[in-house]
C-alpha cells in the first residue's frame, strides 16, 4: 500500500505560476512511476506528467498541453514528487491528483496506477 498527500494548489491569474507537492510512503516497488493527472468537472481525468524512481531509469514523460510550461521532479530520496507549473492557462483549472504504480513500463502515460491521492485544487482566473 502507498499513501500519497498532495499540497500546494490555489487560485492564480493566468500566466502565473504554482508547485504542486506530493509525499509518498510505503514500499518502493509499489511506486517504480509517480505521476500527476487531472479532472475538471465533468469531464474525464487525463494524464499530466510522470517520472519513474531509479529503479526504472528516472525518465519523465509529459501530456503534449502541458509539455514546455510544466515540469515534474523528485527528491533524492524519491519520497516527494513535484509539478511545477508556469504560463498557467484557464484551460489547467482542474482538480490534480497524485499516483502511483508498481509497474515498469515505457508508457507513463498508459501503465496501471493502483495509488491515488485525494487532489488538490488549482483555479487558474483569466
Amino acid at each position: 500500500q502507498v499513501q500519497l498527500i498532495e499540497s500546494g494548489g490555489g487560485l492564480v491569474q493566468a500566466g502565473g505560476s504554482l508547485r504542486l507537492s506530493c509525499v509518498a510512503s510505503g514500499r518502493t516497488f509499489s511506486r517504480v512511476v509517480m505521476g500527476w493527472f487531472r479532472q475538471a468537472p465533468g469531464k474525464e481525468r487525463e494524464f499530466v506528467a510522470a517520472i519513474g524512481m531509479r529503479i526504472s531509469g528516472g525518465y519523465t514523460q509529459y501530456a503534449d498541453s502541458v509539455k514546455g510550461r510544466f515540469d515534474i521532479s523528485k527528491d533524492d530520496a524519491e519520497t516527494t514528487v513535484y509539478l511545477q507549473m508556469n504560463s498557467l492557462k484557464p484551460e489547467d483549472t482542474a482538480v490534480y491528483i497524485c499516483a502511483a504504480s508498481p509497474y515498469v513500463t515505457t508508457n507513463y502515460a498508459t501503465v496501471r496506477y493502483t495509488s491515488w491521492g485525494q487532489g488538490t485544487q488549482v483555479t487558474v482566473s483569466s
